[in-house]
């Protein structure tokens, strides 16, 4: 293992020491613990926290900032936060106007988010939920309850933070979040392993000329290992997958994002989302806006994943909101 790291046991908190000192004006700690992300000024509004395990920047705290969210729980490398720490920053964004949690669906993060919600309204604060389910590798149509959350978040973030800075009450907040959730649709790829620090090896082993179509972003197990083909066709084959679980046809309008799994160029990405562009324009889709990128990594995994955001009026107005914060930016689309 080669890695710019000092223990493998302090990745985590050093990481976040030197976020908090590169971001003071934008990020700091709930009561000084510094698992807690949370936005330094906190508007009079609904406010969202996520969580999530480490290892994939900027997903989830990466998203703390202006029209995104207000906090976030960080647990170690693809390990979910406590539900302490999640409780912590529940205490620290509440604004008495509706806390909504949004976040993958992850047995121990849902688990973790259940509890602290219930301690919580002991508190009485009372946290609306909201779980994504985008990866269409991990379950067929009919059992997206079972489905991954993935790069996916990042629409939901984005739609629901708008609708929190426009001043929208906690239901509709959530309603918007949901909508969002329910229209996108997510599938990756990958050609290489990544490595946990703490563990010091590769979580799984590919050929040197394999890739895994529907990999998770723990290395969860895709739906097909086959050998590396051009990039073409591997979209083709994506695309298949998200339009045969969400049809998609003249009249739609759409966001794509094509996103890097950690060591993917942008030249590769782009090559990409040209392939995704001609697929959609066959169908006569409209694209609103495209985000090319890193929005959810897995470590140093090379591959990426399509996203495809399907909207209506009200999630194209809310999407093309301005947004920042340290690892994001957009303004007025």
């Amino acid at each position: 293992m080669k890695k710019f790291i000092n223990d493998p046991k302090d990745i985590v908190d050093e990481m976040l020491k030197g976020i908090l000192a590169a971001h003071p004006k934008e990020l700091t700690c709930a009561a000084g613990h510094l698992r807690c992300v949370i936005r330094t000024r906190i508007p009079d509004k609904v406010t969202l926290m996520s969580g999530g395990g480490s290892g994939h920047l900027p997903l989830f705290m990466g998203y703390v900032g202006h029209g995104l969210l207000d906090g976030c729980a960080v647990g170690g490398v693809f390990r979910s936060p406590t539900y302490d720490q999640m409780l912590e920053v529940t205490r620290a964004i509440n604004k008495h106007n509706g806390i909504l949690y949004i976040y993958g669906n992850y047995a121990r993060d849902k688990m973790n988010f259940e509890k602290a919600s219930g301690l919580a309204e002991l508190e009485k604060i009372r946290p609306l939920h909201v779980v994504v389910t985008d990866d269409v590798a991990s379950a067929p149509k009919g059992e997206e309850h079972k489905r991954r959350g993935v790069a996916g978040l990042f629409f939901v973030f984005k739609t629901a933070g708008a609708a929190a800075e426009e001043g929208h009450e906690i239901e509709d907040v959530q309603r918007v979040a949901e909508k969002t959730a329910a229209n996108v649709r997510t599938m990756g790829v990958a050609l290489s392993p990544c490595v946990i620090p703490e563990v010091g090896k590769a979580l799984f082993t590919l050929g040197k000329d394999q890739m895994e179509i529907g990999m998770g972003i723990h290395g969860e197990p895709g739906i097909s290992r086959s050998r590396l083909e051009p990039v073409d066709d591997v979209v083709t084959k994506m695309m298949d997958q998200i339009l045969g679980d969400m049809p998609l046809g003249r009249g739609d309008v759409v966001s794509v994002l094509i996103n890097g799994l950690g060591a993917t160029p942008k030249e590769e990405l782009y090559i990409a989302h040209r392939q995704v562009d001609n697929i959609l324009k066959k169908l006569h889709v409209k694209v609103f806006h495209v985000y090319v990128g890193e929005f959810a990594t897995s470590m140093e995994m090379a591959g990426f994943s399509i996203s495809i955001c399907r909207l209506d009026d009200e999630l194209r107005r809310l999407l093309a909101k301005p947004a920042r914060t340290p690892f994001f930016e957009q303004g007025q689309l």
